[in-house]
This record gives C-alpha cells, sequence and structure tokens, in this order.
C-alpha cells in the first residue's frame, strides 16, 4: 500500500489498466439487451450468457480495430502524423458511432473480406 501511496507513476499505471477493464466492462453492459443482470439461476445458463456476451463483445472489438488500423493508416499516407499520444486517446470500446437498437441485415453467404493483421503506423519522432 505504501508503495502505491509513494509511487506516482505506479498509481498511474493501475489507474490506466483498471479505466481498460471498467471500459470494458460498461462496454459489455451497453451491447446487453436489458439489464446486465444474469437471467438464470443455472450455473451452466449463467455461464452461456457471459461467454456470449463476451464472444459478441470482442467479435465488435476485433471489427472496430481492423477499422481503426485502417483509418491510422490512411492517416499516415496522406501524410498526417499518427503518434503514441493519438493511439493511446482511442479505445476500441467507443460506442457513439454504433447503432445499438438498429436494424441489421446478415448474409451468411457473404464472406467477409480477410483480416490482413500489420502493425500501427506510429510516428516516433520527437521521442
Amino acid at each position: 500500500m505504501l508503495h502505491f501511496v509513494s509511487e506516482g507513476d505506479l498509481r498511474q499505471s493501475i489507474r490506466a489498466e483498471t479505466t481498460k477493464i471498467e471500459s470494458y466492462k460498461d462496454f459489455l453492459d451497453w451491447i446487453g439487451f436489458g439489464d446486465p443482470v444474469l437471467k438464470s439461476s443455472d450455473p451452466v445458463e449463467q455461464l452461456k450468457q457471459v461467454k456470449y456476451m463476451d464472444l459478441v463483445a470482442n467479435a465488435i472489438i476485433l471489427h472496430k480495430v481492423a477499422d481503426l488500423t485502417d483509418v491510422l493508416s490512411a492517416m499516415v499516407d496522406e501524410g498526417l502524423p499518427v503518434t503514441r499520444e493519438l493511439v493511446s486517446r482511442i479505445s476500441p470500446c467507443m460506442r457513439d458511432h454504433l447503432r445499438r437498437f438498429g436494424q441489421y441485415t446478415l448474409d451468411m453467404d457473404e464472406q467477409p473480406p480477410t483480416l490482413h493483421p500489420r502493425p500501427l503506423p506510429i510516428c516516433y519522432e520527437g521521442l
């Protein structure tokens, strides 16, 4: 506890990680239709509900990370600087642009484009 109180860097690091976890949990609650309450007393059904919500959240986050990487790469192609500070301020748990209760069409025959993972194009000037 004394380490935590006396070291500002440690406090900042712990707060940043806690904020990420809270952001993810808030995102889970938001994408879940209804309350974040387990609706069954059966432990197997409760586990399914938690795992399904994690699956949906992770699918959305994966899509958003791929989109954000494409946008950041396009910014670099246009000559705009992409810095660590800029990247640290964006989160895949942002939801302002998502239509939670929108109408979606699902075509099971349509295959998504292949995911091409690549490193973020971060400018390291001035570090």
